[in-house]
């Protein structure tokens, strides 16, 4: 059908693979799992004629490749992915997009044409709106922690400080490293101060809030569903940019401490907060508030939000009683984001969103930031602290790899898959959390709604 004597066919051969590279970027970009994106990438192409396409997906650029005849040379498109923002928006439009093709409710012409509009078109969310959700999800956090009223109100302020300052310095293109110690940094200098104002506040609590929330964006759930998804590359740099991301957090911290020293205020030793069984009436609802507020700030649809904040509560409570009985944090994560994963194909399927919308905000509660905050702090104290650090940073990634784990546990007993998923997970391991599998085992009558 592509030939060199058919200049139409080979238009629209590289229109499609266009048209897949464009789709498998913005998933890319937007947190999506390596699998999820060559899975959708993959479907697309074949769906729109394309015949066994190659693709190759790594962590900062995608290839796409196909050879319609074994006498022609192969046709080869590329793309760099330059910009990643979480935008849960953008992500549902394109997962949409991606059914209407596969159920030939929409051509290549008009695909092309929906999926420019999409990366055009800006967001009906107000900027001021998502600092004022990062200030929730900082005061939920804080709740979660066992924060007072005091408590609370200073990190909903320090967060609304970090969220302007990253955005200043986002625009003016400064690296990701970079933006996490100014947060770090402000976050430890207002506590402190505030602190130092009022005998109420307990900065540990408050920084540990700013921390989490500061966490809440870096793709450990990510880097670990590449791992075990066998895209090692990508894993490997995803686990370095998350990395790099926390140790920014950490020399923020570490820096806005000896400022405060150095004018005169010596902040007692910031020791993380803790929760009990008992205040579960209380943390449980700022742990669904916190995932809520998370990802009203990633632009989840509105219809999604109330769901993923209860599932989040439930989420947390089932990680404190589990923990309550057995005194092991990684198995409390693990059960706790279990339920997420067995849970989340079914919200995002009533919801009509991505199973990815709902499994990222709603492990946030259960997020290893407190034992990465203690093992990176512990490490920077002496040689008399570095082995106590180093079992802190294993626990840390002990949960992160419970939490990714349990969750694609999670789904995959919960997926339906049909015939076209079954045949597609068979060539590429790990459960679809964004995909191909929404147009023929989920919803065949979908029908896009508006918030």
């Amino acid at each position: 059908m592509h030939d060199r004597l058919d200049p139409q066919g080979t238009r629209t051969l590289n229109l499609t693979l266009d048209l897949s590279l464009r789709i498998g970027e913005l998933l890319l970009s937007s947190g999506a799992g390596a699998a999820d994106v060559t899975a959708t990438m993959q479907s697309v192409a074949i769906h729109l004629g394309v015949r066994q396409p190659e693709i190759d997906v790594t962590f900062t650029s995608l290839q796409m490749s196909t050879q319609p005849d074994p006498g022609e040379p192969p046709v080869v498109q590329m793309r760099q992915v330059k910009q990643r923002d979480i935008d849960y928006a953008d992500l549902t439009a394109v997962d949409e997009l991606v059914s209407d093709v596969l159920l030939d409710r929409v051509d290549l012409d008009g695909a092309r044409q929906r999926l420019g509009r999409i990366t055009s078109t800006g967001h009906s969310t107000r900027r001021w709106a998502i600092t004022l959700a990062s200030g929730v999800m900082c005061a939920g956090i804080a709740v979660q922690l066992g924060g007072d009223l005091a408590v609370v109100l200073s990190a909903f302020v320090a967060a609304i400080g970090i969220d302007r300052i990253q955005l200043g310095m986002a625009r003016r293109r400064l690296p990701g490293f970079y933006q996490q110690v100014a947060g770090g940094g402000f976050a430890a200098v207002l506590a402190i101060v505030a602190a130092s104002l009022s005998d109420e506040i307990d900065p540990s609590l408050v920084v540990t809030a700013n921390i989490i929330m500061l966490l809440a964006g870096v793709g450990f759930m990510g880097a670990i569903q590449d791992a075990l998804s066998g895209f090692y590359i990508t894993a490997t740099a995803r686990i370095t940019e998350a990395l790099l991301a926390t140790a920014g957090i950490i020399a923020g911290v570490s820096a806005g401490i000896t400022a405060t020293e150095v004018v005169g205020l010596a902040p007692e030793r910031l020791i993380p907060g803790r929760t009990s069984f008992e205040q579960l009436l209380v943390t449980a609802p700022g742990a669904a508030v916190a995932a809520a507020a998370f990802a009203v700030a990633c632009y989840a649809p509105w219809r999604a939000v109330a769901p993923v904040g209860l599932l989040a509560g439930l989420a947390f409570v089932t990680n404190q009683v589990v923990l309550d009985a057995s005194a092991s944090r990684p198995l409390g994560a693990g059960i706790g984001a279990f339920v997420v994963g067995l849970a989340a194909f079914a919200v995002a399927g009533r919801f009509r969103v991505p199973p990815l919308v709902v499994v990222v905000p709603a492990v946030v509660p259960l997020l290893p930031g407190l034992a990465i905050y203690r093992g990176l702090s512990l490490l920077t104290e002496g040689d008399a602290m570095v082995s106590v650090g180093l079992l802190s940073m294993v626990t840390a990634a002990t949960v992160a790899l419970a939490i990714a784990s349990a969750v694609i546990l999670g789904e995959y007993i919960a997926q339906p898959l049909r015939r076209e998923a079954r045949r597609l997970e068979s060539r590429l391991s790990g459960p679809r959390l964004v995909g191909p599998f929404r147009a023929r085992a989920v919803r065949a009558d979908y029908a896009p709604a508006t918030d």
